[in-house]
């Protein structure tokens, strides 16, 4: 090794054709482990002397830079023995480089020298030079630049050398300042990043001399400029110094240049927050919050100075907009403080001026604008986060505001971010909640107000009811508030029926929302299951029984809607239950729907028996509760066993396929569909799945019950597409045969719809079904080409049914893939748009607006065709049909220029006529549509 070595230091004396080739044994050798003490030195040094690197080529002088970084990673002590003159070899190698790929690897070897301490000596300044004559990089990658070196790679490598060391300080930060006078927005911008990445490091000794100029750049910057990017910069930067100056430790001697530059601000940025009205009150507040944020001593210089003063304007501007100004400024510094959490009792100025802001921020909740009110509302949340802030007597009178705000303030938003409020400070101070809050809302509830009209009353108990939900987010107020709900809803499902049943339905909506924040908590949910769960049902029984008894009574709690609204609470309270808990859950509820055996519910004495699954016309409200048995197992986690499964299979395939209730019958054929998708695979499966079968096939060849045999065969075919069992071709292939079928034709291509689309109460992955990635491309793959021949092959009254499928499918399609397949499925879509059935027509829309967006190219081969469709869709009597051809027509816009010039004139007189549509939306529409032609 040591031969090769002088062989080849002494041939880079040769002639310089020779060199490239020399240097390429050099990268070998300088890769080589057992080079001998010296050598790395001696190859270095010979380089230095005889090559002069900057005349040779890119490739070349790549080499060069690559043997002193394989030297700098293995021989680093070795180097540094070499002392400055590495360093100044080193610059001159670099000295003028102009390839970007070789800056890369020259600015990463002027980290590592720095970084790792090599000696600089007396070139500091050279080594600064030599690397700052690129800042600011101006690079800009060619076409096609098979390297892919993009600009902000050289700027973000350039700036960690800048950054690296305190002692280019003094040449760097005039630099900065002159740069930041840059008419270029890039120039600024990278100058302001350096300057904040360069207070990271240094200290105050580098920074004092230049103080008063960085202050005045950024100073002006903020207020003169237009960018929000510089102004975001100048505030970090900002930021970054006061940080830099709050880290220096203070001898007796030294003056405290945090305290001199903060009086600096304050002298130039104070004045202008008496002023709210004026355009530079913004600017200065934020570079007052830039400058605070920056460490607590930071804070405490600013605050004691800014605090009283906006309190004082605050009670000096009555108007409204000034004061909400005031008062946004006042929450920008408060939020400031929640980074230091707790208020601390000898330093804080917030302490000594407690009174003042309550008092500020109370009276900004009582004042009729609803924009102050929400300022207050937001400063509210900020003083109730510090703790130790408010007194006892304070959040007392919090709580009272936030109840007058939330439940008789007009304004909805001010009501909606009440209640937010109560949501965000009820973990906070759950006592205090559960104690004041809850009470009054209970009363507020139960209260008669017969003076009042009944619309009033009824949004009062609206607002109630989600005023209770919002603050159930604390497990101990939970407790409080599911006995007041579920007292409420006791109380209104008893009364008349239509009113009724939209109380029940906001109960439940109110129950959801509070099981939807118990589900991280396993206390909170456990009591949340086992109190509502069977209180539901125990109501929904006693509705039942008593229909079944009395049939005339007209039970709100048997509607349709009503117990739609009570699936997703049951469902939410079921889904995050640890699996022990589901089981002794799950020990209780099926045993009720087969067996009626009521005895785990509360108040269990019921008029006659509950038999959901026994004959009989007058048990037609039992089995309505089906979809409650649904919600419950169809939400429990897979691994939780449910007993007498396989009878309870049977019941519901019998009750889906023989019930006259479509409601009934297609609740069964979900929750039968649900079991079955998380059921495990084995002889136990396919013998239920053979079944359904059996029973579906003549189902519907004939007979009165054919839409429900569909149903069945829906559900079933999606639980089985979704968990990739092999059955479910050929449910799918029966699925496309009933597509020629004239009377189920029409339903079965609206089933494609739900076999893509999420499914909101079972079969998604919230409830835990067996969801397999991408099987919506595999459904598509396997089956629209069977849609397509089958369009193709049908007749004239059945094509309809064929395209309205494939739109379906189409549709749901995640976009990437449909782009791919475009070509060979346009003419068929464009087909649809000639379909009458209304439906056909808005899927298809829907499907052609992303894709005009993303495949113009594509798109421009039939844009006559388009513009034809969209332009008669466009006065199509369905405003959502009319809506979406102009959303497509304004999409057309996307294609080139040169393709949409001829039909210019022409879509521009056609979307005149929508211009004045009956309809304020699609006038909308059409105005977006007409000014983009």
């Amino acid at each position: 090794v040591l031969h090769l070595v002088l062989f080849y230091e002494n041939r880079l004396q040769d002639h310089h054709l020779v060199i490239p080739s020399v240097l390429q044994g050099l990268r070998a050798l300088s890769m080589c482990e057992v080079l001998s003490p010296g050598l790395a030195v001696s190859v270095l040094k010979a380089i230095f002397q005889e090559v002069h690197v900057q005349s040779l080529m890119q490739l070349d002088r790549h080499t060069v830079y690559s043997i002193i970084t394989n030297f700098m990673g293995t021989r680093e002590e070795e180097l540094k023995g070499l002392g400055a003159d590495f360093t100044f070899g080193f610059i001159q190698v670099m000295d003028g480089e102009k390839d970007p790929r070789n800056l890369l690897v020259a600015f990463q070897i002027v980290h590592d020298l720095i970084t790792k301490n090599y000696a600089l000596g007396p070139f500091v300044e050279e080594l600064f030079e030599v690397t700052s004559c690129y800042f600011p990089i101006d690079f800009t990658p060619p076409p096609n630049d098979p390297h892919g070196i993009q600009r902000e790679d050289l700027i973000l490598s350039l700036r960690a050398v800048l950054a690296s060391t305190p002692q280019f300080a003094e040449f760097l930060l005039p630099l900065l300042i002159e740069k930041m006078d840059s008419d270029l927005q890039s120039a600024k911008l990278d100058s302001l990043q350096t300057l904040t990445a360069c207070c990271a490091i240094y200290r105050q000794k580098e920074l004092q001399e230049f103080l008063p100029s960085l202050w005045s750049s950024l100073r002006r910057e903020v207020f003169q400029t237009a960018s929000e990017k510089v102004e975001a910069e100048c505030l970090a930067a900002l930021h970054g110094l006061s940080a830099c100056l709050s880290r220096s430790v203070l001898s007796s001697d030294t003056e405290d240049l945090l305290d001199s530059f903060l009086g600096s601000i304050l002298q130039d940025c104070r004045h202008h927050l008496c002023e709210p009205d004026m355009k530079l009150v913004w600017p200065s507040a934020k570079l007052l919050q830039a400058a605070a944020g920056a460490s607590l001593r930071a804070y405490h210089h600013v605050t004691r100075s800014v605090l009283p003063l906006l309190l004082e304007q605050y009670t000096k501007h009555p108007q409204s907009s000034q004061r909400r100004t005031i008062l946004e400024m006042l929450l920008g510094f408060l939020e400031l403080q929640q980074k230091w959490g707790h208020v601390e009792e000898d330093e804080s100025t917030l302490l000594s001026l407690q009174a003042s802001i309550c008092s500020v921020v109370f009276s900004a909740l009582t004042d009729p604008s609803v924009q102050l009110q929400l300022v207050g509302i937001r400063a509210l949340i900020v003083l109730g986060s510090l703790q130790g802030f408010l007194s006892p007597s304070d959040l007392e009178l919090v709580v009272d505001h936030l109840i007058r705000l939330a439940l008789h303030e007009e304004d909805s938003q001010s009501s909606e971010a009440a209640m937010e409020a109560a949501g965000s400070l009820a973990p906070i101070y759950p006592k205090v909640f559960s104690g004041r809050m809850v009470p009054r809302l209970e009363e507020e509830l139960q209260s008669e107000r017969e003076e009042e009209s009944s619309r009033d009353h009824c949004s009062l108990q609206q607002r109630c009811l989600q005023a209770l939900a919002a603050v159930s987010i604390h497990t101990s107020i939970v407790r409080e508030t599911v006995p007041v709900l579920l007292q409420h809803l006791r109380k209104v499902q008893k009364g008349s029926k239509a009113r009724n049943a939209q109380d029940v339905v906001s109960v439940c909506q109110s129950l959801h929302r509070v099981a939807l924040q118990c589900q991280q908590d396993a206390e909170g949910c456990w009591y949340y299951h086992q109190t509502v769960v069977p209180c539901l049902l125990a109501m929904a029984v006693q509705a039942a029984t008593q229909e079944s008894t009395h049939p005339l009574l007209g039970k709100a709690l048997l509607e349709e809607e009503v117990l739609a609204a009570m699936v997703p609470v049951i469902s939410a309270a079921t889904t995050h239950l640890s699996p022990e808990l589901a089981a002794q859950s799950v020990s209780h509820v099926v045993p009720l729907f087969l067996d009626g055996e009521v005895s785990f519910l509360p108040q269990n004495s019921f008029p006659c028996s509950f038999q959901p699954f026994e004959d009989g016309e007058c048990l037609e409200a039992q089995r309505r509760l089906v979809i409650l048995l649904m919600a419950f197992v169809c939400s429990l986690p897979r691994n939780v066993a449910i007993p007498q499964q396989e009878r309870l299979l049977r019941e519901l395939l019998a009750l889906s396929c023989s019930c006259n209730c479509p409601f009934t019958a297609t609740t069964a054929a979900k929750c039968f569909a649900g079991l079955v998708n998380k059921h495990p695979a084995g002889q136990q499966l396919d013998e239920i799945l053979q079944l359904a079968v059996n029973r579906m096939e003549p189902g519907l060849a004939e007979g009165p019950r054919r839409t429900q045999a569909l149903t069945l065969l829906l559900w079933v075919t999606k639980a089985l597409v979704l968990r990739y069992h092999p059955l479910s071709s050929r449910l799918t292939d029966k699925l496309l045969g009933l597509l020629g079928d004239v009377e189920l034709g029409p339903a079965a291509a609206d089933g494609f719809s739900l076999l893509m689309a999420e499914s909101p109460d079972v079969l998604h992955k919230d409830c835990h079904a067996d969801v397999r990635i991408m099987f919506r491309q595999r459904f598509f793959t396997d089956n629209v080409p069977k849609l397509v021949q089958g369009f193709h092959g049908a007749g004239p009254d059945v094509k309809a049914n064929y395209l309205k499928g494939l739109s379906h499918v189409l549709n749901h399609l995640p976009k990437p893939v449909l782009v791919t397949e475009l070509p060979t499925l346009l003419s068929l879509l464009l087909e649809a748009l000639s379909c009458s059935d209304r439906v056909v027509q808005l899927s298809t829309l829907s499907c052609l607006q992303p894709l005009l967006l993303e495949a113009p190219q594509i798109m421009s081969l039939h844009v006559d065709t388009l513009v034809t469709k969209f332009l008669s869709l466009a006065s199509s009597p369905t405003m959502a049909v009319r809506i979406a051809a102009l959303r497509c027509a304004h999409a057309l816009t996307s294609l080139p220029t040169t393709v949409l010039l001829p039909y210019k004139a022409r879509v521009i007189r056609a979307l005149a006529k929508p211009l004045d549509d009956k309809k304020r939306l699609v006038r909308k529409e059409a105005v977006a549509a007409r000014g983009e032609w």
